[in-house]
């Protein structure tokens, strides 16, 4: 089997990032409300492993998944997310290919695995929470005022950083879960075990 990336490869990468995307982009529309900004980790990845797990009846070939996240990583920029998310998406799009082609993107438990790491990609939009905290809630306190601001601030003391962590693991678990389950006759089609 040709194991370089075809076009028909790269366009099964672009509908299903698009995909993943607005499923992505509309959950994290719960962020306009601060608690559920610090819940985004979970619920991310849970609705958008869906499309997610689609896409990866359709993956065979190392690379199609580092795309998918160096491109969400740029479609968040572009929308206006810290330079962080540029580096998460490409980095966990790459280590979860990594997982996945060990299993020859036909193993679920690798599947499964590389979503999880590819899952803590939402992360690097949500690090200056954190690390770039001054910065952070000064631009953001002069587009949403002093109230949410205030209020997410009280919600993100640096130990929420790492719940985050663990909220993405488990969101990832979920909505691969989920996927698996709601695609079932895809896996099978696709032979993955």
């Amino acid at each position: 089997m040709n194991q370089k990336l075809q076009a028909k490869d790269l366009i099964n990468v672009g509908m299903f990032t698009a995909l993943y995307f607005v499923c992505f982009f509309a959950t994290g529309m719960l962020g306009y409300i601060p608690i559920f900004l610090v819940l985004l980790p979970l619920f991310c990845p849970l609705v958008a492993g869906i499309p997610f797990a689609l896409y990866l009846t359709k993956v065979k070939k190392f690379g199609m998944v580092t795309i998918t996240g160096t491109i969400l990583g740029i479609l968040m920029f572009i929308t206006g997310h810290p330079w962080p998310v540029l580096v998460s998406g490409f980095v966990f799009g790459f280590l979860g290919d990594l997982i996945m082609k060990a299993g020859n993107y036909l193993s679920w438990k690798n599947l499964l695995l590389g979503y999880i790491v590819f899952s803590e990609w939402i992360l690097g939009a949500l690090a200056p929470l954190f690390f770039m905290r001054e910065t952070y809630f000064e631009t953001m306190r002069a587009g949403y005022g002093d109230t949410y601001t205030d209020t997410l601030m009280s919600l993100t003391p640096m130990w929420v950083f790492y719940c985050m962590i663990l909220l993405a693991i488990a969101g990832g678990v979920a909505g691969a879960f989920l996927g698996k389950a709601v695609l079932k006759k895809h896996f099978k089609k696709a032979g993955i075990v």
